[in-house]
């Protein structure tokens, strides 16, 4: 694979802030335990998923490898298990394909590995239909959008399952919460648990997106059955502002730049 060893034949590590550097040794180990690992990792997903990602992507955000070399197994173990028992199979391999998009070599990886994350795709597209709560949904989706290869969606719907984004102003900087969710859907610079905090309501996109990530992500939860979570995007798909400054703000760019600072439009 191109540039999986630097000049003394040691694995490179790729991750968003490095490019072709060579991987620490330690706490990662050999190569050649991987297969074991994999091994007990079919046998027990949720027994040896901690252990597995410590191994082969740390911090869900970089990846060796041996970890790409992992993912034609991760796809067999998925699809050997039925949807309901699949969730920790595709947990390991989405944050393996979402690093391959972080150096040119681990671009790579999309298409010596092409076959193998389309099996994923379709393998979670599966489990998303059934019902399922908040944010297994979220977490499902993140993992299909790495397998389809969409940018920045693929880090941060999660959060928005849980209600809230910590962004900063376009124009003043200081930081707000963007709340989306159970306890409102505003924007406020100050801890609103307290319940003083000034509020911002923040307004939602019309259902009739026009195309683009946020129209295709908001007819998906609907049709996997998600309403809710699907009221929640055209939030985050919609307008806020500032309640230091009063600057308005596309809701979704303020997400996309804590997620992916240095591109220019959000998504795919």
């Amino acid at each position: 694979m191109p540039g999986s060893v630097d000049a003394l034949g040691r694995p490179v590590c790729l991750d968003r802030g490095m490019t072709d550097s060579p991987a620490p040794e330690a706490p990662y180990g050999s190569a050649a335990d991987v297969p074991a690992l994999l091994d007990r990792f079919a046998a027990d997903p949720p027994g040896v998923w901690a252990e597995l990602m410590d191994r082969l992507c740390p911090m869900l955000d970089t990846a060796f490898p041996e970890s790409f070399a992992a993912l034609p197994r991760l796809a067999r173990v998925a699809a050997a298990r039925p949807p309901a028992e699949r969730r920790w199979v595709l947990a390991a391999a989405g944050p393996i394909v979402r690093c391959a998009r972080w150096s040119a070599a681990g671009a790579a990886v999309r298409e010596t590995h092409a076959a193998a994350i389309a099996e994923l795709a379709r393998l979670t597209d599966e489990c998303l239909r059934p019902p399922l709560g908040m944010a297994e949904y979220a977490g499902l989706l993140q993992d299909a959008l790495a397998f389809e290869g969409v940018a920045v969606w693929d880090e941060c719907l999660e959060r928005l399952a849980e209600g809230e984004y910590e962004v900063a102003c376009p124009y003043c900087g200081v930081n707000l919460f963007l709340v989306i969710g159970d306890d409102g859907f505003f924007s406020c610079a100050d801890d609103y648990a307290l319940g003083e905090a000034e509020r911002t309501p923040l307004r939602p996109a019309d259902a009739a997106l026009p195309a683009g990530p946020g129209a295709r992500l908001y007819t998906r939860a609907l049709a996997d059955g998600q309403p809710a979570f699907a009221e929640r995007l055209l939030y985050l798909f919609g307008q806020g502002a500032c309640t230091h400054c009063g600057t308005e703000f596309a809701v979704a760019d303020r997400v996309a730049d804590v997620v992916s600072p240095d591109p220019g439009a959000p998504g795919s």
